[in-house]
């Protein structure tokens, strides 16, 4: 959806559509189960819920926009965050807890945005012009705070010795989740306030189109962006009732439930970072990818902690073995592709293969 001319209809059909399925659920006492009406309901669901997805990222950005800095991007964080915390919480803690969710969505996130989303953005961009820049100074800044969040989060919980196994101690948990709103909160000044030329493609530069957003439109979205986060945490239950039932017909594993939920989120902003790459605002792309995994790790680990603390759910976080292997890997990569400043296919398709392995092994570990 674009954040400029009339508002799309899109943009206040999926909301409406979503109040209105969950009403009718919630009147019929409907609850999902596998048969030929419960698959339609799937299907509708999924696609309603895409659909609002999209509808609350673009209000966000409407409003971002009308705004400015560094309020605009603290709003579709925070945005996105709620999605996400609602949709793992409903999930985590309903009927059969799945006390791994939040760790799997968070390292489904970063294989999905640092290989998939990042290896797609640079071998379109790189089909169409053959090389792309980002600015390194601005990517090391993503990747050196990434790397500490991922590894305070997903790697040391299996190696702390007060609780044994992957999980931190309350006391623990309540200091790593501090830490990490304190980094990313720094992180997000540098971004917006203090550095914001680190995160600005000199090729691209700031385009000013002349449109600007009216008071009326603003004060349209924020309504219409209170409804669609409502109506995303009212069909959360009912999404995850579809993703036990769905995941235990086809035998899935249960980071496959992770896996949704990252698709979910990501798929309004990776539209938008392929679309940036096609332009040759490669540096955008890097800006939503990146930015997507700092937010998940630095406001959705915290969040669902404090979720977990206070309904007395054990939250764990450690990633096997293998896994970290290519967390490890997918850094070593990132670092290596966005080091030079330049960028080309052999790089994009290096990142796919990454993220193939990374699928490839959720099914057959």
């Amino acid at each position: 959806m674009s954040t400029h001319g009339p508002m799309p209809r899109s943009a206040w059909i999926f909301p409406a559509l979503s109040v209105l399925l969950f009403a009718g659920a919630t009147a019929l006492g409907y609850s999902f189960a596998p048969s030929a009406a419960g698959l339609a309901f799937a299907a509708v669901l999924l696609v309603i819920l895409f659909g609002t997805v999209f509808a609350a990222v673009h209000h966000a950005e409407v409003i971002a926009e009308r705004i400015g800095e560094p309020y605009g991007t603290l709003l579709l964080t925070l945005a996105v965050t709620i999605i996400e915390v609602a949709l793992i919480a409903t999930i985590m803690l309903g009927e059969k807890a799945v006390t791994t969710l939040a760790r799997d969505t968070v390292f489904a996130v970063v294989m999905i945005v640092c290989n998939g989303l990042v290896g797609i953005c640079i071998l379109a961009g790189g089909l169409r012009y053959r090389e792309q820049d980002v600015q390194v100074t601005g990517s090391n800044l993503y990747l050196s705070v990434l790397v500490v969040l991922a590894t305070i989060t997903l790697i040391m919980p299996n190696y702390t010795l007060t609780t044994p196994g992957p999980v931190y101690s309350a006391s623990q948990l309540g200091f790593v989740s501090t830490v990490t709103i304190l980094l990313y909160g720094v992180f997000l000044y540098i971004q917006t306030v203090r550095h914001r030329n680190y995160f600005v493609s000199e090729a691209a530069g700031a385009v000013d189109d002349g449109t600007h957003r009216s008071n009326r439109m603003m004060w349209l979205s924020a309504g219409l962006l209170l409804v669609s986060l409502l109506a995303v945490v009212l069909l959360a239950k009912k999404f995850s009732q579809v993703v036990d039932v769905g995941a235990a017909l086809i035998g899935a594993p249960p980071a496959f439930a992770g896996i949704l939920v990252a698709l979910l989120i990501l798929l309004p902003e990776s539209v938008a970072a392929v679309a940036a790459a096609r332009k040759n605002d490669l540096q955008k792309s890097i800006n939503l990818a990146l930015g997507s995994s700092l937010a998940t790790i630095g406001l959705t680990i915290p969040a669902v902690a404090v979720a977990a603390y206070a309904l007395d759910k054990q939250l764990v976080l450690g990633l096997p073995a293998h896994d970290m292997v290519l967390l490890g890997l997918t850094f070593i990569v990132a670092m290596l592709t966005l080091g030079t400043g330049r960028t080309n296919i052999l790089f994009g398709l290096v990142h796919l293969v990454v993220f193939a392995v990374f699928l490839f092994l959720v099914f057959v570990p």
